[in-house]
């Protein structure tokens, strides 16, 4: 029950920052991929309040916790292998937001301001993920 506590907490802290800052707006976040046009530096100064916090975070926590409070251990990644899924994945994630100027995580508070287009792209985007994991399950060929 703690966890799902502490996890609605940390979405409702996450979804409140998304919505102070604007970036549930998609013309908010499309602007700031405009330099020539009607620039807006706004997505840069949220992203750097997000990485100073998370970098003091990640120092305040791993130097003193041997494991989470609500879990046995911390969840990392294993593997630092940048290789073409991590690259293909990154370029995808980018031409989406990109296009739409929705990431996956402020398209769920964004679901208040603009609920059919970002519904639409929600919708578009966990079609996305079963195709994904659809096509990683096939049985892939080896090559001589």
């Amino acid at each position: 029950m703690n966890r799902i506590l502490s996890a609605l907490a940390s979405g409702l802290v996450f979804g409140l920052g998304i919505a102070i800052s604007g970036m549930g707006n998609p013309a908010k976040v499309l602007n700031f991929f405009d330099p020539l046009g009607s620039w807006d530096p706004s997505l840069a100064l949220v992203m750097a309040g997000a990485l100073i916090t998370a970098a003091i975070g990640y120092r305040v926590i791993f130097g003193r916790l041997p494991a989470p409070v609500l879990d046995t251990r911390f969840h990392l990644p294993k593997s630092r292998t940048i290789d073409v899924r991590l690259i293909g994945g990154s370029a995808l994630f980018g031409v989406g937001w990109g296009i739409s100027g929705f990431c996956p995580g402020g398209a769920i508070p964004a679901l208040g301001f603009a609920p059919w287009p970002t519904a639409l792209f929600l919708i578009s985007m966990g079609g996305g993920i079963l195709l994904a994991r659809w096509l990683q399950a096939l049985p892939r060929r080896q090559v001589a």
